[in-house]
């Protein structure tokens, strides 16, 4: 009986037995520019969660040059074909770099946000800073767009995905806008440190009815 009751559990509690995803929806931040693929933050957070024995499927539909419009119009479709659990949405960056207005980023990414939420997916949004070129006014502005939807919103989010990288010569590319293969890792600290709370709010209720079966 109590084997059987298991079985059922199995089935019909979300994250046992059928595998949960996770999208990530980025540009070259996540694409994994100017390296091999599997040397990017994102297949090595792939390698982390199959090393914890954790049945996610992880998909990478960054893509390098993309903006936040360029997402809207590709979003959609991921979301139908993958239905993921966890959308981590990495856009913005080029939009700033293009002098893009602030309210057409923000709007835009806000769009993005209630795409995955409507779609059933809890976001995780990645915050981007723009070099000081651009002048404080802009710069400022533009970072905050990502706490202050994080606010609004009631999503996750890194404050700065460079964090502990965009400074360090040692760890960018030649042009000083891409971290090299080097500061990948601590790309996936900075991420993994928000994704695990999600990861964890995700297999919470099909610990709780293995231990109800139990």
């Amino acid at each position: 009986m109590f084997r059987l009751l298991l079985f059922v559990c199995v089935l019909l509690v979300p994250g046992i037995g059928a595998a949960q995803s996770i999208l990530v929806l980025g540009d070259s931040l996540s694409a994994a520019y100017g390296m091999p693929v599997e040397q990017g933050w994102v297949a090595l957070m792939r390698q982390r969660i199959e090393q914890q024995s954790a049945n996610v499927e992880v998909v990478n539909a960054s893509i390098s040059g993309e903006t936040t419009q360029g997402g809207i119009t590709r979003l959609p479709a991921l979301l139908a074909q993958h239905k993921p659990d966890i959308l981590i949405l990495e856009l913005g960056a080029n939009d700033g770099l293009r002098g893009t207005p602030l309210p057409v980023i923000r709007q835009n990414l806000s769009h993005l946000i209630t795409l995955g939420q409507e779609a059933g997916a809890q976001v995780l949004l990645l915050g981007i800073r723009l070099p000081p070129n651009y002048g404080p006014r802009y710069s400022d502005g533009f970072y905050s767009i990502f706490a202050e939807l994080s606010e609004s919103q009631q999503v996750a989010r890194v404050p700065f995905l460079m964090d502990g990288v965009a400074l360090e010569r040692a760890l960018m590319q030649n042009d000083g806008l891409h971290p090299n293969s080097e500061a990948q890792p601590r790309l996936l600290e900075n991420v993994w440190r928000q994704l695990d709370i999600l990861l964890q709010e995700l297999r919470a209720p099909a610990a709780q009815a293995l231990t109800e079966a139990g």
